[in-house]
């Protein structure tokens, strides 16, 4: 109950805190556990290549903003204020990845707090996938800064990055309608509802004209498979965020499944 309130307050916090912050380069970090080894190099146990900072560097120079490279920081506190200062050395906006969920090793909320007098304006969100996504803002050597937190998860990571980096972001660039454009589409099969909201990664298709296949102007929206937020391959095809209601109530099927064709809302991405 608390988290829907405080995934209302982001949006309106994020819009006031970037209308008065003009951005000049924009800072990737990666705060990950020391679990992610940057490719190229071997693989020791419990150890996985990192993916991250390849994506969310690759999308923020789509969008043809400046991203530094920060590298990966280990699980320590001295690791982590190094990588930071460093980093608000070069940049306006920091943006990690990890570090923020509840385990003892996720220390990225704590060191921002105690080490860097970081206001901490939402640190859990209620929605899937990312629902740890932390969002703060502080002072560094006299200068705002502003730190999106992402999960670790790849497809938590880049969800929240185009959920609530990329719309900051364009604020901060001065575009008028900085969020993602919003459509309607129609479901291709059903689809069982979560009990958080979830931006469900489908592929959309546009039907032409004399097609009895769909509607020539809403477009039917497929999933791409399974939603877990570690599988990466389901962002491969997905040219759209399906935003769906949590379901009603625990009741086996009574408000928990959307029916073929049930309109929703869709976020191109």
């Amino acid at each position: 109950h608390v988290c829907m309130y405080v995934r209302a307050c982001a949006r309106t916090r994020l819009q006031s805190v970037c209308h008065a912050l003009h951005a000049v380069k924009f800072c990737v970090s990666l705060i990950p556990t020391t679990e992610v080894v940057s490719p190229g190099n071997t693989l020791g146990p419990g150890q996985i290549y990192d993916s991250n900072r390849t994506m969310l560097l690759a999308a923020l120079r789509k969008e043809e903003y400046c991203a530094v490279d920060a590298g990966i920081a280990t699980d320590s506190v001295e690791s982590l204020r190094e990588s930071i200062s460093h980093s608000l050395d070069e940049a306006d906006v920091l943006v990690t990845s990890g570090g923020v969920s509840m385990g003892e090793k996720d220390l990225l909320k704590p060191v921002l707090e105690k080490e860097y007098g970081a206001t901490i304006h939402f640190g859990r969100v209620f929605m899937k996938p990312g629902k740890p996504t932390t969002f703060a803002t502080m002072k560094f050597k006299e200068k705002p800064k502003l730190i999106f937190a992402l999960p670790g998860n790849p497809v938590s990571s880049i969800v929240t990055f185009s959920l609530f980096v990329l719309p900051a972001l364009r604020k901060m660039a001065g575009w008028k309608e900085p969020n993602l454009t919003c459509i309607t589409a129609k479901l291709s099969h059903s689809i069982r509802l979560d009990p958080r909201p979830e931006y469900h990664r489908a592929t959309l298709r546009w039907w032409t004209d004399g097609d009895d296949k769909g509607d020539p102007i809403v477009p039917t929206a497929t999933s791409t498979g399974s939603q877990c937020s570690s599988r990466l391959l389901s962002m491969r095809t997905a040219n759209a965020l399906l935003v769906l209601s949590p379901r009603l109530n625990t009741a086996a099927t009574q408000g928990s499944v959307l029916s073929p064709g049930t309109l929703v809302k869709a976020l191109l991405l």
